[in-house]
């Protein structure tokens, strides 16, 4: 073995380090500052400790808290400490698993005799911050399989045991830190004392391994920080997503609603909600009859034998709704999970020649999935939902052109409804799971590279993410962060080589032959309902001007000021501005608060002066009162913050 290795790092340098230098080693030869910030590491894209000894020549990142990575240990360490001072304050619990999430971690734990509640949290985080203090390091070790048997079942532990009856003999490995230890396959901090503040967050049920039939145990949620401030500043951000809920938002604002007699996860679109939602389509029907889309309308079922075809079936027939039978013996329709498959037949309806080529499809079209009722969430999580969905059909010489127009038109709806702060992940196949997917792996690679040559020609900041892809081909996902810096996925675009295979789609070549075009999936809303529920969130329900349900309310001094306030709104109206009169007979100041809690964007005083002037007074959301105003002037100013708000109107 060579004394010396070579350290590659991200930025290209390389370190010489003797053989056996740990990722903390090379943190402190590059700075001491980064040596007390580094939490994690990864070497040859393998997650290690930050004390793990490097013997071979590799490719090393060091993680700081900032890092998704560096929180990812931070958290599953802390899940750790959760697990060592809940077995100190309630004896004989029976530990399961506790992962790190996406906001922090859980552990499940069965309680036994112990009944633990939200008024014990505090005396939890307590017991947590005490043993934090010890500065315990986290220490991993091998152990065979009989061994971590034996381990578990004297501990009584039928939890832990059933997981390592799952593992092979070789893989096991525990973390021990001060007089506790648990099965665990590593990426720690180097030590508890890193951890400053803690706050557990909530308490719920969950099933063992996630299934009904198994026993119910509880299961604690957290989140850790290496410093106060980013607790209180984290503390501040959930009271701040509390307000802007679109649940919340969505019932204040009278957007949608859901009925238990019409069904879980159904929504019911409200007028204004229904406004909205039908001005987002607007905007993009019109920006997708530029780019060169033709409109389709596809049935809400399908028999089951197109979803056969397409290899829906087999890869989400569990989680669709059961099959309609009908009065024909054997025959079966299924509620239409995917716009896909109905898209291919509509290709299928014609003859096609090379130049006719591409052919783009678009469709707001409904679909239904059978969603498991305790993940449904507002609109974020339903069982009926509508997709911006569009299917372009090409040759391959055309598809390079084809996914930058796609890349080009998400852009596009990302500007104009304000979401500029995103990152792109260039979704591939897991080549260790060939099962869960369908088609020729040439095609896949092909399909693959051209998602990140179009990427890389658009200068997109990507990642690539092996295991995300669609069972029928990999895609090109938009990681957007909202307003409170919370990262959604919104818009996504697949190439897809296998469903024309499957359903036999061909066009005419140049050559006279037959041949198979490639298929582009695009949706860049994703689905209306979720859209809509981000849109709230991240807006605070202060949509952009050209989207608001109600543009501008007009408040009513008195009864005798109604006729000027109808004069009014038919003069916004003929200038295409929404308005609507709030001649109730309550004071003006509530009708200004009622106005401001609704989020309506200008509100216009109608009083004496303003009927005899033939003027408005205008004011803001927020307060900013504007005075008075013509008429016109008054219009100017709405089409005016429209069209700065949105491009369409100043690129048409």
């Amino acid at each position: 073995m060579s004394s010396v290795i070579d350290i590659r790092l991200p930025d290209g340098a390389v370190k010489q380090m003797p053989t056996g230098s740990t990722p903390f080693d090379v943190a402190r030869e590059i700075s001491e500052g980064l040596a007390r910030a580094i939490v994690s590491a990864s070497y040859n894209g393998t997650v290690v400790e930050t004390k793990t000894p490097l013997n071979e020549n590799g490719e090393l990142v060091l993680y700081t808290f900032n890092d998704a990575a560096g929180k990812q240990a931070f958290w599953h360490s802390s899940a750790h400490l959760l697990a060592q001072a809940l077995e100190q304050l309630y004896p004989d619990i029976k530990l399961t698993i506790g992962p790190a999430i996406e906001s922090g971690f859980y552990y499940d734990v069965d309680t036994g005799e112990h009944t633990i509640t939200e008024k014990d949290l505090a005396v939890i985080e307590k017991r947590m911050l005490e043993l934090a203090r010890g500065k315990h390091e986290f220490s991993m070790r091998e152990a065979s399989k009989a061994d971590a048997l034996t381990f578990y079942e004297n501990a009584g532990n039928e939890y832990k045991t059933e997981l390592i009856e799952n593992l092979e003999d070789g893989t096991i490995t525990f973390c021990d830190h001060d007089d506790f230890t648990d099965l665990c396959r590593g990426g720690h901090i180097p030590n508890t004392g890193i951890v400053k503040a803690v706050k557990l967050t909530n308490i719920a049920g969950a099933y063992w391994r996630g299934d009904e039939n198994n026993k119910q145990l509880t299961r604690i949620y957290g989140v850790t920080f290496p410093k106060q401030k980013l607790l209180t500043e984290h503390l501040e951000l959930i009271e701040e997503a509390k307000k802007r809920d679109h649940r919340k938002l969505g019932a204040e604002l009278e957007l949608f609603t859901f009925s238990q007699k019409v069904g879980q996860g159904l929504p019911l679109w409200l007028p204004k909600g229904a406004a909205l939602r039908e001005r987002l389509e607007q905007f993009l029907r019109k920006a997708q009859t530029k780019a060169g889309y033709d409109q389709v309308v596809t049935p809400h079922i399908g028999q089951k034998e197109l979803y056969v075809t397409s290899g829906h079936y087999e890869k989400y027939g569990a989680d669709s709704f059961q099959p309609i039978n009908t009065p024909a013996e054997g025959e079966e329709f299924l509620l239409k999970p995917m716009n896909c498959p109905h898209h291919c037949e509509i290709f299928n309806a014609s003859p096609w020649s090379y130049r006719d080529l591409p052919i783009r499809y678009a469709e707001f079209g409904t679909v239904y999935r059978y969603e498991q009722s305790g993940e449904l969430h507002g609109l974020t999580r339903v069982r009926g939902f509508t997709q911006d969905d569009a299917h372009i059909f090409c040759t391959p010489e055309q598809l390079n052109d084809e996914f930058i127009g796609v890349i080009d038109l998400v852009l596009y709806v990302f500007n104009a409804l304000g979401f500029k702060d995103f990152k792109t992940q260039v979704s591939v196949r897991d080549p260790e799971k060939p099962e869960k997917y369908i088609g020729d792996t040439a095609l896949w690679e092909k399909a693959e590279q051209a998602i990140i040559d179009a990427a890389e020609q658009k200068g997109l900041d990507y990642v690539v993410e092996t295991g995300e892809a669609a069972f029928y081909g990999p895609k090109l996902d938009f990681m957007v962060k909202d307003a409170l810096g919370r990262s959604w996925q919104l818009g996504t675009i697949q190439v897809d080589y296998n469903l024309p295979e499957r359903f036999d789609l061909n066009y005419k070549g140049s050559d006279n032959e037959m041949h198979r075009p490639v298929m582009i999936h695009r949706a860049p809303f994703g689905s209306m309902e979720r859209f809509v529920a981000i849109l709230i969130e991240h807006t605070g329900g202060n949509f952009p001007l050209w989207l608001t349900p109600t543009q501008v309310q007009l408040l009513c001094v008195s009864e005798k000021h109604e006729k000027y306030a109808k004069k009014v709104s038919k003069f916004l109206e003929n200038n295409e501005i929404r308005a609507l009169v709030d001649d109730r007979s309550e004071t003006i100041g509530k009708k200004i608060r009622e106005a401001e809690m609704s989020k309506v964007p200008y509100m216009v005083i109608i009083g004496e002066q303003e009927a005899v002037q033939q003027t408005v007074s205008v004011r803001q959301h927020g307060g900013n009162d504007l005075g008075a105003m013509p008429l016109d002037t008054f219009a100017t100013l709405i089409k005016n913050r429209a069209a700065e708000e949105i491009e369409i109107f100043t690129t048409n």
